[in-house]
């Protein structure tokens, strides 16, 4: 089966800002966490792919077609939701099925309307009335109600309440159910990719760390708490990154690298992502780690 999503050497060039060579491929079925800060480029990523600004190198297939040759054809079966909603707030939700089923030759009103009485969303108050999680709701609701294969959502679920978040994060596990049907999704929301992800992709100032199965990061990763003796003697190939307090030192490593009798604890996505951060700060200021 075709990926959902392959991106290769994909480059943006900005005067205060790179993307660099940007590699992360999205097999259908799965589910992708794409993580990092604020200004790593996880949105100019989402940018590119969806062809809302011009890429300076590299190639991007949705679903096996190039995304500028093919991409008004790939619009059919995808289904895209950013963090804030771009329906004018006059409309109501009845309008808004009015509207796309005049853009999408799939569109499924029923399903559409099994939806928004799922989601309990009124059909006939005004945007502008709902709360920032019904309008999170409903472009959601529209994402799904047409023949997407391929669910695009960057900070989909950023300032919402954990109910409804929850629900949400059910309503895309349901829709993987399909081998056909994929999700690439951004958040800070950490604990909720670890919650449904089957890949993480770090992106880190404009470079991709790394991009691997989640159960493959947890199963591979531990926080090692020792004394800055002890940590001394441990194997600097087998250290990610670290951070020292008024008990010692808390390090990311490779667990199976560790010799020794040393307290490792379960890492999580957010603390794997921040030791790596962690990381190429201490080698910045000249310390040596991960050798």
């Amino acid at each position: 089966m075709e990926d959902a999503l392959n991106l290769q050497n994909v480059t943006k060039k900005y005067p205060d800002f790179t993307l660099n060579r940007v590699n992360l491929r999205l097999a259908s079925g799965c589910i992708m966490g794409f993580i990092g800060e604020n200004g790593a480029g996880k949105t100019t990523t989402i940018k590119l792919i969806l062809d809302l600004i011009e890429r300076d190198e590299g190639t991007i297939t949705i679903l096996g077609k190039d995304n500028l040759t093919d991409l008004k054809s790939i619009k059919e079966h995808l289904g895209v939701v950013m963090e804030d909603s771009f329906f004018p707030e006059n409309l109501t939700a009845a309008n808004v099925n009015l509207i796309m089923k005049g853009i999408y030759r799939t569109w499924d009103e029923k399903k559409f309307q099994m939806l928004l009485k799922q989601f309990s969303i009124p059909d006939r108050k005004t945007i502008r009335e709902y709360s920032k999680g019904m309008k999170m709701k409903l472009s959601i609701a529209t994402a799904l109600s047409h023949d997407s294969r391929l669910l695009i959502l960057d900070e989909a679920t950023n300032g919402l309440d954990p109910v409804i978040r929850d629900e949400i994060l059910d309503v895309f596990l349901d829709f993987i159910q399909d081998e056909g049907h994929s999700v690439f999704i951004s958040s800070h929301i950490l604990s909720d990719l670890e919650k449904i992800s089957d890949y993480i992709t770090f992106i880190h100032k404009g470079e991709i760390v790394f991009s691997q199965s989640k159960d493959e990061l947890l199963e591979t990763y531990g926080v090692l708490k020792c004394s800055e003796m002890d940590f001394q003697n441990i194997d600097p190939k087998a250290v990610k990154g670290y951070r020292k307090n008024q008990f010692g030192v808390e390090a990311l490593v490779i667990k199976d690298m560790v010799r020794g009798n040393h307290l490792i604890d379960q890492a999580g996505i957010e603390q794997i992502m921040l030791f790596h951060i962690a990381s190429g700060s201490n080698r910045q200021r000249g310390l040596k780690l991960d050798e």
